[in-house]
């Protein structure tokens, strides 16, 4: 007999072992997702948690008036100052009405754009569309900013198209703002309004149409109560990114500011000041997001 015939095989129970578990990961399906996801999900949701935290406790600092330094004693000043001053309030409400117009004008210009992605566009077109959609993702956001700049100008192409109507340019301000950040943030609303539309079967309005139901009946009856979800979600992304933008109003609002310009101009001199400003859209999204989870809407996206 071969001396190392009677040695142990060291080498068989780790391929054994690796065979079992990716047997058990094979058929346990939500186990292999959680694994998947675990740690990406827990580094984001730490990180961001930390981030709310050290916002909190820097929004209760305060800045030395003579020094600048700052100071570490807990106080509530910021915070009232903020909730009570005039300037934030007005700014506040500008910001909360951008967001807000921003938001109705994408869901009004992405409800037809997404309907005939999904149930009139044959699949050749679909996949065409949805590359048109995607396409504007792929420039710059600066670029696409200054090219709405040019374009609201005096001399742009706008003033040519509106001239012989009789019409003149909006210009710079807050009309400005709300054209340009509907154009950023629309595929962000059209997407998921059109994988909504995808999970809508054909088979059902045409069964409402067989019915007697017209046109606008089975859209508004049937279609859009099913739609709500997908609706919701892209309402979340250009709410919320309206409600952080500052870019934007800096480039084409003119005289106007909203929270983020506040926060940036503070973020030099007055940090706690700052950390204070900038929870408001932080506590504006929170009531979003538990206004709409009530509804029971993000447990169908």
């Amino acid at each position: 007999m071969d001396k190392y015939s009677a040695l142990p095989k060291q080498g068989v129970e780790t391929p054994a072992l690796a065979r079992r578990i990716s047997t058990l990961l094979y058929s346990k399906v939500k186990l292999r997702l959680t694994l998947l996801l675990a740690a990406p999900l827990t580094w984001l949701v730490l990180v961001y948690i930390a981030a709310l935290l050290a916002l909190l406790v820097t929004a209760l600092y305060s800045v030395d008036s003579y020094t600048s330094q700052i100071q570490t004693q807990l106080t509530f000043k910021n915070v009232l100052k903020v909730l009570t001053g005039q300037v934030y309030q007005t700014v506040a409400l500008r910001t909360l009405g951008i967001a807000l117009l921003v938001t109705i004008v994408d869901t009004l210009i992405a409800l037809p754009i997404a309907f005939y992605m999904a149930k009139i566009a044959s699949p050749r077109l679909q996949r065409l569309l949805v590359i048109a959609v995607l396409m504007p993702l792929w420039a710059s956001y600066l670029v696409k900013a200054y090219a709405w700049r040019s374009v609201l100008s005096n001399e742009g192409i706008m003033q040519w198209l509106l001239r012989p109507l009789g019409l003149d340019t909006p210009g710079y301000g807050i009309t400005a703002t709300i054209i340009t950040l509907g154009y950023l943030w629309l595929p962000y609303v059209i997407l998921p309004i059109y994988a909504g539309l995808e999970r809508v079967p054909n088979s059902l309005l045409e069964a409402s149409g067989d019915l007697g139901a017209k046109t606008s009946t089975t859209l508004r009856l049937v279609m859009l109560p099913m739609l709500v979800p997908a609706i919701i979600a892209g309402s979340i992304f250009s709410f919320s990114l309206t409600m952080g933008d500052y870019i934007t109003v800096n480039i084409v609002g003119g005289a106007n500011q909203m929270l983020g310009n506040l926060v940036a101009t503070n973020v030099g001199n007055n940090l706690p000041l700052a950390a204070a400003i900038a929870l408001i859209p932080v506590l504006i999204m929170f009531g979003y997001l538990t206004a709409v989870r009530k509804t029971g809407a993000l447990e169908n996206l």
